[in-house]
């Protein structure tokens, strides 16, 4: 919340000195809440995330919550707010699209996984297919899943560039959080796969085969 708070703040800040808000201002501010409020929304889906599950809350939590995430991650209102961009109408389209694209794939893969892990057999993902692990715990080959290991991570870092492009080319400041992004979910995905190795053993390598890429379908 702290996150959207700031940027409404740098928003009227715009707006008290332009007397309108442009369209960089009004995309980021509104993109950077529907996230906030999907987060919100799906909050019981959260409890099962890696920083839950193997984190757990202490100093990396307490400080990226409370203070590193509504610093930074609202960076691109921060300095709209200073260096005002208005957008041509491709810019404006091409960002929109990435930002729901990104949407899409982040929330419908992210759906699918919770549906699966809740009711198997729900009719949105009883076709899904899978491998039985030795430890009971079902790894997903098919659907959204068997594109890549990762998927969600896909969908979330396309929102973080969208934001960040519509900052303009005029300076690397905005770009800070979809680089941090980047290096922090490939990070990410390295620690969560080294640690399903070690509890899955052969199944993992199984499931690695038919499941070849980690994030990016197709390149990585």
């Amino acid at each position: 919340m702290g996150w959207l708070l700031l940027n409404l703040c740098m928003a009227f800040k715009q707006y008290s000195d332009l007397g309108y808000m442009t369209n960089s201002m009004i995309f980021v501010t509104i993109s950077q809440a529907w996230y906030v409020i999907d987060a919100l929304w799906f909050e019981s889906s959260v409890l099962t995330t890696m920083d839950i599950t193997t984190d757990g809350f202490g100093f990396m939590l307490a400080f990226g919550n409370l203070c590193w995430l509504p610093m930074m991650y609202s960076l691109q209102t921060r300095y709209l707010a200073d260096f005002p961009q208005k957008l041509s109408y491709v810019h404006t389209a091409a960002v929109v699209v990435l930002q729901v694209a990104g949407y899409f794939i982040f929330r419908k893969s992210n759906s699918q996984k919770n549906a699966f892990r809740n009711n198997p057999e729900d009719l949105s993902v009883k076709d899904i297919t899978y491998i039985q692990t030795e430890s009971g715990t079902r790894l997903l080959i098919s659907g959204w899943w068997g594109m890549a290991r990762h998927i969600n991570y896909l969908g979330d870092w396309m929102m973080s560039l969208s934001w960040c492009l519509a900052c303009g080319f005029d300076s690397i400041i905005p770009y800070f959080y979809c680089i941090y992004f980047f290096i922090l979910l490939v990070h990410r995905q390295l620690r969560d796969d080294a640690k399903c190795k070690a509890k899955y053993g052969k199944s993992w390598d199984e499931y690695c085969e038919k499941v070849k890429y980690r994030i990016v379908p197709g390149l990585y």
